[in-house]
This record gives C-alpha cells, sequence and structure tokens, in this order.
C-alpha cells in the first residue's frame, strides 16, 4: 500500500464550530455600550411622546366639547364631566352623540381619567391631566397638560 494510501485511510480532524470566549466578551461589551447610550434617549423620547398624545387627545376632547354644545346648547356640567361625550345624560334632549368613538379616550396616557372643569378657570370648560406624577405642578413627564396650553 503507498504511503499516501495510509494517510486518506484516517479521518481528518473536525474543527469546532462556535465563538470564542474573547469574542462573547466583545460582543457583550458592544452591545452593553450601546445599551447605556440608547436607553436614556428612548425613555426620555418615551416622556415627550406621552405629553404629546396628551396635548392631542385633549384637543380632540374639546373638539368633541364644541360639537356637544353645539347640539344641547351648553357644555356638561361638572357632574355629567366627559361622560356626557359617550353617554346621554338625563337633562339633555338634543343629544347627538357620542361624540367620542372609544370610551377609552377619556383616559390620559398614563392611565388617568382626564381632570374637566365646567366652568373652567382659563375658558368656558378645562380639560387637563396631571401627568405621571397625579399632582400639580411638575416637569417633563409630569408636567400638567391643558385645554388651554
Amino acid at each position: 500500500m503507498p504511503i499516501l494510501a495510509r494517510f486518506r485511510l484516517r479521518p481528518l480532524p473536525r474543527r469546532q464550530a462556535g465563538f470564542t470566549l474573547l469574542e462573547l466578551l466583545v460582543v457583550l461589551t458592544i452591545l452593553g455600550l450601546l445599551g447605556a447610550i440608547a436607553v436614556p434617549q428612548v425613555m426620555r423620547y418615551l416622556g415627550t411622546s406621552r405629553s404629546q398624545t396628551a396635548r392631542v387627545q385633549i384637543q380632540a376632547l374639546m373638539s368633541s366639547l364644541d360639537l356637544y354644545r353645539l347640539d344641547a346648547g351648553r357644555y356638561p356640567t361638572e357632574q355629567e364631566g366627559l361622560r356626557a361625550l359617550v353617554e346621554r345624560p338625563a337633562t339633555v334632549n338634543n343629544w347627538n352623540g357620542p361624540y367620542l368613538s372609544r370610551r377609552n379616550g377619556l383616559q390620559d396616557p398614563w392611565g388617568n381619567p382626564y381632570g374637566f372643569r365646567s366652568p373652567g378657570r382659563n375658558g368656558p370648560v378645562d380639560v387637563f391631566t396631571l401627568g405621571s406624577d397625579r399632582a400639580e405642578g411638575g416637569t417633563g413627564e409630569a408636567q400638567d397638560v391643558g385645554s388651554w396650553q
């Protein structure tokens, strides 16, 4: 048997597939750095987006309240509240609603009901949210958002 034939009979060693520990550590370090940079930016964006959503929802509620006033001849009382936009109050004859398509439009982006004053301090009616902290004042995501702003 020739010498070359003997070497071919033995199986060649297979190279192990996978990553080395060093490669895994480098990838985890890079992911950690990206997370440390990106997460604060995403959280800041999320806070401002909720405030912006509240502004848009309040404007939609104010438009619905104006339609209600055109039909009923007045704004809802504080006792009737914003529910008057989705349910007919017993004291209103010319209700032509619902003025909002969904009941969950009466909650702010933090899951709290919108505040409502009639008569308002800043206009005929006020619609507002106290932000994430549910207290007057605040900055950032905790800032108050109202129909007068």
